[in-house]
């Protein structure tokens, strides 16, 4: 059956946003909730930020250029895992009884080691042992992340969101060097491989399902799946024709695809379930596949709605809800 879910950030600045966020993502999509972010409450509360909080074996610390591993965990590290615990008590508390599948969401190894500073300076991606240690301490982070929410929401099917935004840029050498005159060094795909299977492997080790969003144009779906991931998040506004293949394959096989085809922020004109479903529907239509042989797909925003105002986003998950139901 066809569901709908959001990518993960939400709008609002504090915990009375964070709480509303809740309740809508609960309302809207009765299917597939997901925990909500609000990076606009800073650094301690935005991708970064909350994944850093799971990594238990590494201090981290924020610095006027972001966040940087250090020997012992910063305050500001403490914040952001005491923030996590606090959003998570209040998604406890409102899917108290629920029952069916349940997303979670967090930074990948190497878009992690692309925007995290070693101790040193630099981008945590110069070093092969540093990005290797930080890949194994998020994928030890998300084993014990993974048992916490299960316990909060005891009838949930956990899916596991990996963020991996950055990954096609640190693939082709796009990712800047602290002095911004140069450019990391391109990382091939067996060399990327290794750092994504530790970290899909232990989302699946732990029960949950591990699923990549990259809402990049250049999205490396084959390599996602090859290492490990059960499926794919992407952005169908600017994801090319040539994946399209890939995408086939996967709902042929049952395997999820979430399709990103709402609008992140208002669009100027009105826009209906109508024409989103038809416009889904002709994707399909190109894929060679219907609404009954593609039950795996997902319907979400293209992105994260953090830029959207609180009006929008409530109705871009409402579009994704009704677009789910009239291909189910």
């Amino acid at each position: 059956m066809t569901r709908a879910t959001g990518v993960g950030s939400m709008p609002g600045t504090d915990a009375t946003d964070y709480d509303l966020a809740v309740k809508v993502v609960l309302d809207e999509l009765p299917d597939l909730p997901h925990v909500p972010e609000l990076p606009g409450r800073g650094p301690h509360a935005d991708l970064t930020g909350r994944t850093l909080a799971l990594v238990s074996e590494l201090g981290a610390d924020l610095q006027p250029a972001g966040w940087r591993l250090t020997d012992a965990p910063g305050i500001d590290q403490r914040r952001a895992r005491s923030l996590l615990a606090q959003d998570l008590d209040a998604v406890e508390e409102q899917s108290q009884g629920y029952t069916g599948t349940f997303k979670i969401q967090v930074a990948g190894p190497w878009t992690l080691a692309a925007t995290v500073e070693r101790p040193r300076g630099d981008r945590v991606l110069a070093d092969h042992g540093a990005r290797r240690e930080l890949a194994e301490a998020l994928a030890e982070g998300l084993r014990d992340h993974v048992a916490d929410v299960r316990r909060r929401i005891p009838g949930a099917d956990l899916l596991v969101q990996v963020d991996e935004p950055a990954l096609p840029a640190v693939m082709a050498g796009r990712i800047p060097t602290a002095s911004g005159f140069h450019r990391h060094r391109s990382v091939d795909p067996p060399r990327a491989s290794p750092a994504l299977e530790w970290v899909f492997a232990a989302v699946t080790e732990s029960g949950g399902t591990p699923v990549a969003h990259c809402c990049a144009p250049d999205v490396p779906i084959s390599l996602l799946t090859g290492a490990g991931a059960a499926g794919v998040s992407v952005d169908l506004d600017v994801l090319p024709t040539s994946s399209y293949d890939d995408l086939a394959v996967l709902l042929e096989q049952g395997r999820p695809v979430h399709l990103g085809v709402v609008p992140t922020t208002a669009p100027a004109r009105p826009l209906s379930d109508g024409t989103v479903t038809e416009r889904v529907l002709r994707l399909l239509d190109m894929l060679g596949l219907d609404p009954q042989s593609a039950a795996s797909l997902v319907v979400t925003p293209g992105c994260g709605l953090a830029g959207a105002d609180p009006e929008w986003a409530r109705r871009a998950l409402h579009l994704c809800r009704q677009v789910a139901s009239a291909l189910a």
